[in-house]
């Protein structure tokens, strides 16, 4: 009897539903917002397609390890230029601004200071739920569930940014707000000529990745087992101006290169592999937030491009090119320099540039991608190893070991012979390695597949049947 009282209710629950749905009773899935593709602030798509990639056969000693290999890559967005000082400032100033926040934050929440009771001193940097009463149902129950019970006290607890931070000392509001900053600078013993500096030490970026292809590979593993954290320190390193090149005159490059608005739409240099890393995070979480503020849905994470990508968009839908413009001559039909490179027998300014130039110098190649030869080295996604194009996968090649710290570079640099200016080339430094002519870009996945190489020359779209 009760068996046949719970058919009859489950019968009379889908018959319920399903009239007051308005689909029918037809199985029309599930309705969700409708997808807009964007296209990234200052990134160009690059279609996806198959192209020939490595050294041509008469590069005798290249071949070996980059022979000729036909691959396969999805749709990407990529930066159209290397990532400027601007922007990577950008990142750092982010990153320097929260943790002046944090310390802010938890010195008023020792003191039991609140914008309420102390609205012109360190009580206005409080964090947000230090006044409960226009929290959410949800807010208030993260506070009191969660708050305090991981490793950080304070994890997870937000910052209040609508208050700017106040850097000029004659105008700090209190005595706590000064001892945080004084904190933040290095000692008064360490000021060079009345100025003092940051303590850029104190300045890192923690964020959480994981680690899709060990979940895949051990299925044993739990989540909590493949979700990394990392921290990473996030100011360039200026010195690489005189490691780089000992007896050589570069100071003002160390002093200014990063620092100054005169060079500001120069590429950042002076980053590891590992603070690219970091800046590819911190761009995701950036727009992200954003993307949250506006009940926009999330855009795909940001992050260096591999290997095949690099060489795919630096040749630019050109098959068998020896540059991103073609080749095989590393000069136009005008006799003018196609690139920052080291021509002749090493005049450097013969390109018109004695170091690095603006981002967005030169000629673009076919993709609208500046610099993919020349001005800097750029990171990418991918660990070297001499013999990985005869083992990697002919769709989305992909060789990233965390065992091995050599990771590749592509394009050459403003120091380089035109050699490694070429798409095939390839060479490598150490992640934790920062150097005076080596850069970077990110790329963004393209949301969807119908976006290639091959559609975009095909007028008509095909549809699988």
């Amino acid at each position: 009897m009760f068996m046949k009282k719970l058919v009859l209710l489950t019968t009379v629950l889908a018959i319920l539903t399903s009239c007051g749905s308005g689909d029918r009773g037809e199985l029309v899935g599930v309705k969700g917002k409708k997808w807009h593709p964007e296209k990234p602030y200052g990134m160009e798509l690059i279609p996806g397609g198959a192209f020939i990639m490595g050294k041509s056969d008469d590069d005798l000693a290249g071949v070996k390890n980059a022979p000729t290999k036909t691959v396969t890559v999805r749709s990407f967005y990529m930066d159209a230029t290397e990532i400027t000082n601007s922007e990577y400032r950008q990142f750092v100033e982010w990153v320097r601004d929260s943790i002046i926040r944090t310390k802010l934050a938890i010195l008023a929440d020792e003191e039991g200071k609140n914008p309420t009771d102390d609205p012109t001193g360190i009580g206005q940097f409080a964090f947000k739920d230090a006044d409960t009463t226009n929290m959410t149902v949800y807010e208030k129950y993260m506070l009191d569930n969660y708050t305090g019970t991981g490793d950080d006290y304070y994890e997870g607890r937000k910052l209040n940014r609508d208050i700017d931070l106040i850097f000029d000392t004659a105008e700090y509001p209190d005595v706590l707000y000064t001892e945080v900053m004084d904190t933040m600078y290095l000692p008064m013993s360490e000021s060079y000529n009345g100025q003092r500096t940051w303590d850029v030490k104190k300045f890192k970026f923690q964020y959480q990745t994981m680690d899709i292809k060990s979940a895949a590979k051990y299925r044993e593993l739990k989540r909590s087992d493949v979700i990394l954290r990392e921290e990473v320190e996030v100011y360039p390193d200026t010195t690489v101006w005189i490691r780089d090149f000992a007896y050589s005159y570069n100071e003002p490059m160390h002093n200014d290169y990063f620092w100054h608005d005169a060079y500001s739409e120069y590429p950042v240099v002076g980053v590891s592999w590992e603070q690219a890393q970091a800046f590819a995070q911190w761009r995701t979480i950036y727009k992200n937030g954003y993307q949250k503020s506006k009940s926009k849905q999330f855009v795909n994470k940001y992050r260096l491009p591999s290997e095949a990508e690099w060489e795919y968009a630096a040749r630019g839908g050109l098959q068998g090119a020896t540059f991103p413009w073609g080749g095989p001559y590393a000069k136009n039909d005008r006799g003018c320099f196609m690139a920052n490179f080291k021509p002749l027998r090493g005049d450097y300014a013969a390109d018109q540039a004695l170091y690095t130039v603006e981002a967005d110098a030169y000629e673009p190649n076919d993709y609208n991608l500046y610099n993919m030869a020349g001005n800097v080295s750029e990171w990418v996604m991918a660990s070297y190893d001499p013999s990985s194009y005869e083992y990697t996968s002919t769709m989305n090649p992909d060789v990233n070991d965390d065992e091995n710290e050599r990771k590749v570079v592509r394009g050459g640099s403003w120091k380089d012979v035109a050699y490694f200016l070429q798409v095939s080339s390839r060479d490598y430094e150490y992640a934790d390695s920062a150097r005076s002519y080596i850069g970077f870009r990110v790329v963004q996945d393209y949301m969807g597949t119908d976006v290639t190489a091959n559609a975009a020359t095909n007028s008509k779209k095909v549809k699988r049947r």
